[in-house]
């Protein structure tokens, strides 16, 4: 099955999305369609093969090559640091990785000020290096589930977390302070998989491209 191509694809909407997307240029999997606890589907006519993975393990399947093509946000690629080729944005998930705090904090506080300040977050990395640049010393508190929580219950006075629009941290009392990055969804490549099959890979990013440039002429 060398001369398979395979998917590392988000479970939910960007998964959706994707096929979505790859319909537009031939790239489809009946098997797909209808509801299935599958992980693992086929278009044997196509040699294409889609898994359905968790999204911040995308990267991990494309690294050691158990994928050859993935889509991921750029938040999730920000944070690993993962080797890999991102040949193309492909426009949609878009979302914000912001800084946020309390309102009643925000009254009397000046970004600028900060020294030595305690963030929870998903993105330890992202949020390191964030606080780094600017020479603010950060303790930062790791978590897995609802961030919003952690200044609610004296946890932390900030945190950094994705945000599409902004429905949660206001109904948590929240509000942005600095936006870190804009965040979309990213088309990636394993690096040997490019060399090794590069005939079909090139041909996917290329016929991609033209559909998203179009796209976004089009809505212009």
């Amino acid at each position: 099955m060398n001369d398979w191509i395979t998917f590392a694809l988000p479970k939910g909407r960007i998964m959706q999305d994707s096929m979505e997307l790859f319909g537009r240029i031939g790239i489809t999997c009946p098997e797909m369609e209808g509801d299935s606890r599958k992980l693992v589907f086929e278009n044997p006519a196509q040699k294409y093969r889609f898994m359905a993975v968790r999204a911040t393990d995308v990267p991990t399947y494309v690294e050691y090559g158990s994928a050859d093509i993935g889509v991921v946000g750029k938040d999730t690629l920000l944070e690993q640091g993962k080797d890999l080729y991102e040949p193309l944005d492909l426009k949609f998930g878009y979302c914000r990785l912001v800084v946020a705090e309390p309102k009643e904090l925000l009254k009397d506080d000046d970004p600028a000020n900060w020294s030595n300040i305690r963030v929870a977050t998903k993105y330890p990395n992202i949020t390191e290096r964030y606080f780094a640049e600017r020479g603010i010393q950060v303790e930062i508190i790791k978590l897995y589930g609802s961030i919003e929580l952690a200044p609610l219950v004296g946890l932390s006075e900030r945190i950094v977390d994705l945000v599409s629009t902004g429905g949660t941290l206001k109904a948590n009392n929240l509000v942005e302070v600095e936006t870190i990055a804009e965040v979309t969804s990213r088309l990636i490549v394993n690096r040997a998989s490019l060399k090794t099959k590069h005939q079909r890979i090139s041909r996917i990013i290329s016929e991609l491209e033209q559909v998203i440039d179009d796209t976004v002429r089009i809505s212009q």
